[in-house]
C-alpha cells in the first residue's frame, strides 16, 4: 500500500508567492507534459487562467469522457502518462469510465479534478462530489491537495506512480482555494515513497526453475500479454522465442508485441481466439504467461483451461500471479528485465520441432475464415482490405464489440503500440475519443478508428475535435444497425429474442460527418470499399465511412460460456 509522507524535498523559499495553478503548470513542464487533455469549469477555471498563459498544448474535447479516453489512446501508443483536467461535481463523475477502463487495462494516465473550496467540503455544495470515495477502487492512487506548498511533490509523485510498476491512473482532486492560494515555493520536489517499491528484477533462482521447466519441455508455449508493450519488450521477446523455438499466443492487449508475420506467431487467443491459439494453449506442456492476468475472456472455463501445462508467469504485479490460475513457477519482475535474464542463462533449448508442426498443421487446416457468396458486404472483407491497403502499418483503434473483435483477428500487427483498444472494461464509445489520442501521439501514422453503429454514437461528437484538429484519422464505421456482439449472444443462448438490442432509427454518418466539415462516405459492396478506400488512404484529411456489412454475420471461432479453449464453435476445417 503507498504511504503519503511529509514533503520533504529540496524546496527552498522564493520571494515571489507563487499560486497553486502556477506551482501546477511549473510541475506539468516539469515532467514534460506534451498535452493536456481537458474540459474547463467553475472550480478549474483558476488553473484556465494559467494554461491560457502556458506553451503546453491543450485538446478541448466535446464531453469529459471524450477526453480521459483520448489521453488513454495516447498513453497506449506513447507509453507517456495521458494527462487529464476537468471541473469539480459532474466534470469529475464524467471521467469514472475513463478511470475504471484505465486501470482495468494498466494504463497511465494522471487527471486533476477541480474540487470545491476546502471550507466547504462536505456541505453538499455546488458541483461538489467526493470524487476520492468515487475513484478509490479504480485508480492506482488518489489524492486531494490541502496544503499548495505540497502541489509539487504530489504532482511529481503521481507521474512516478502512474508509470512505474503496473501502469494505472492517478488521481489528484485539487480544491479551488488551493489553486488560487499563494505559497513561496521554488526548486524541484523529491519522491518519498516507501511504502510503494514495485520489484523490476527477477530472483535469479525463480528464473533458473524456468529455465530448467523450458529445457524439459515437449510443448512449450509463451502467452504475451500486455505487459510486453507496457515494458517496452517486443525485441527480447522476439529474442527468446527465437532462442529456443518457443511459439507464440497472444492476449487481445498483447496483439504488436511480437509480429504477426513470424513464424512462431500463433495468433490470439480467447473466447474469439484462433483455433490454433487455442488448442495451443490446450496442449502445452509448459505454459510461460509473459505480462497476461488471466481473465476470463481468454481463459474460458478455468477447470479446462490448459489442463496438462506446467503454468509460469511473469508480471510485475504479485497480486495477479496464482490469482486465477494455479502457478508453479512465480516470477515477479518487469516482463523486459525477465526475458534479458532467461536470453542469458540460455539453459538447453527444449526440442520443439514436432509441436511446432503440429501448430503449423492447425494454422493451415482450421485458419480464420468466412463465407463470402458476394451478396452482402462482409466486415472481415473490409478489414482484410484495410490490412493490404495500409500494408499492417496503420495504428489501429477500436470500440468495443463484434468489430473488435474482427479487427483483432483480420488485422494482422506487424509493430508494437499500433492496437488501441478497450480490454478488461469492453467500454462503448472509447474508439473515436482514443482516436484522437493516438493520432495526436503520432502525427506520421494513419489511424483507423474502427467502430460499431452503436458504439460510435456514444461518443460521435468528438468528431468536432477531429475537424478542429485536422487529424488525418480513417473512421471505419462496420454498420450492422445493430448492438452486434449482445445480438449475437442473444442468437446462440437466447433463442433468438432480440431484446433491444437492433438500431432501426440512425442518422446517415455520411451527413452527420458532413455536418462537422468531415468528408463522409456510404458503402454497400466491395466494389465501393475498393474504390472508397483508395479514395480516403489517398490523402491527410480525415474521413469517415459507414460500411453497411451483413447484419446477420457473427462472430467465429467462438468459445461459450462454461466451455473450454478446445470447444470452439464455428470452426471450420479447410
Amino acid at each position: 500500500m503507498l504511504q503519503e509522507t511529509a514533503f520533504t524535498g529540496n524546496m527552498k523559499a522564493d520571494s515571489k508567492p507563487l499560486s497553486g495553478s502556477e506551482l501546477l503548470l511549473r510541475a506539468l513542464q516539469e515532467e514534460q507534459v506534451e498535452v493536456i487533455f481537458g474540459y474547463p469549469g467553475g472550480a478549474v477555471l483558476p488553473i484556465y487562467d494559467e494554461i491560457y498563459h502556458s506553451n503546453i498544448p491543450h485538446v478541448l474535447p466535446r464531453h469529459e469522457q471524450g477526453g480521459i479516453h483520448a489521453a488513454e489512446g495516447y498513453a497506449r501508443v506513447t507509453g507517456k502518462p495521458g494527462v487529464v483536467i476537468v471541473t469539480s461535481g459532474p466534470g469529475a463523475t464524467n471521467i469514472v469510465t475513463g478511470l475504471a477502463d484505465a486501470m482495468m487495462d494498466s494504463l497511465p494516465l494522471v487527471v486533476f479534478t477541480g474540487q470545491v473550496a476546502t471550507n466547504v467540503i462536505g456541505t453538499d455544495a455546488f458541483q461538489e462530489a467526493d470524487i476520492l470515495g468515487i475513484t478509490t477502487p479504480i485508480t492506482k492512487y488518489n489524492y486531494q491537495v490541502r496544503n499548495i506548498e505540497d502541489i509539487p511533490r504530489i504532482v511529481k509523485e503521481a507521474f512516478y506512480i502512474a508509470k512505474s510498476g503496473r501502469p494505472g491512473p492517478v488521481l489528484i482532486d485539487l480544491p479551488k482555494n488551493i489553486a488560487t492560494g499563494t505559497a513561496h515555493v521554488s526548486g524541484t520536489a523529491d519522491i518519498h515513497l516507501p511504502g510503494y517499491q514495485p520489484t523490476t528484477k527477477p530472483n535469479y533462482l525463480q528464473i533458473r526453475k524456468l529455465t530448467e521447466a523450458v529445457s524439459r519441455a515437449k510443448k512449450p508455449v509463451i502467452l504475451a500479454g500486455a505487459g510486453i508493450l507496457h515494458a517496452k519488450a517486443t525485441e527480447e521477446l522476439k529474442q527468446y522465442a527465437e532462442q529456443q523455438r518457443i511459439p507464440v499466443v497472444h492476449t487481445l492487449l498483447g496483439l504488436g508485441g511480437f509480429p504477426a508475420y513470424h513464424e512462431l506467431f500463433v495468433g490470439m487467443a480467447g473466447m474469439h481466439g484462433c483455433y490454433a491459439a487455442n488448442m495451443a494453449l490446450y496442449e502445452a506442456d509448459l505454459l510461460i504467461n509473459i505480462g497476461a492476468r488471466f481473465d476470463d475472456r481468454l481463459t474460458g472455463n478455468l477447470d479446462r483451461f490448459a489442463p496438462k501445462a506446467v503454468v509460469a508467469h511473469v508480471d510485475i504485479d504479485p497480486a495477479e500471479i496464482g490469482k486465477n490460475v494455479p502457478t508453479k513457477i512465480p516470477v515477479v519482475a518487469d516482463a523486459k528485465e525477465a526475458l534479458k535474464e532467461l536470453i542469458a542463462q540460455n539453459g538447453e533449448k527444449p526440442q520443439t520441432d514436432a509441436w511446432l508442426e503440429t501448430i503449423q498443421t492447425w494454422k493451415t487446416e482450421y485458419p480464420l475464415s468466412y463465407d463470402n457468396d458476394g451478396s452482402m458486404l462482409k466486415p472481415q472483407k473490409v478489414i482484410e482490405m484495410l490490412y493490404e491497403k495500409t500494408n499492417g502499418e496503420a495504428t489501429v483503434v477500436t470500440d468495443v464489440g463484434q468489430h473488435q473483435m474482427w479487427a483483432a483477428q483480420f488485422y494482422k500487427f506487424k509493430n508494437a503500440h499500433k492496437w488501441v483498444t478497450s480490454g478488461g472494461l469492453g467500454t462503448m464509445g472509447f474508439g473515436l475519443p482514443a482516436s484522437v489520442g493516438a493520432s495526436i501521439a503520432d502525427r506520421d501514422s494513419t489511424v483507423l478508428c474502427i467502430t460499431g453503429d452503436g458504439s460510435f454514437q456514444m461518443c460521435s461528437q468528438e468528431l468536432a475535435v477531429i475537424k478542429e484538429l485536422n487529424l488525418p484519422i480513417k473512421i471505419i464505421i462496420l454498420n450492422n444497425t445493430a448492438l452486434g456482439m449482445v445480438r449475437q449472444w442473444q442468437e446462440l443462448f437466447y433463442e433468438e429474442r432480440y431484446s433491444h438490442s437492433k438500431i432501426p432509427v440512425q442518422p446517415s454518418f455520411e451527413k452527420l460527418a458532413g455536418a462537422y466539415g468531415i468528408k463522409g462516405y456510404t458503402v454497400n459492396s466491395e466494389e465501393e470499399a475498393e474504390r472508397v478506400l483508395n479514395e480516403a488512404l489517398s490523402h491527410r484529411d480525415p474521413v469517415l465511412i459507414d460500411f453497411r456489412i451483413d447484419p446477420g454475420e457473427n462472430v467465429y471461432p467462438m468459445v461459450a460460456p462454461g466451455k473450454g479453449l478446445n470447444e470452439m464453435a464455428g470452426v471450420k476445417k479447410r
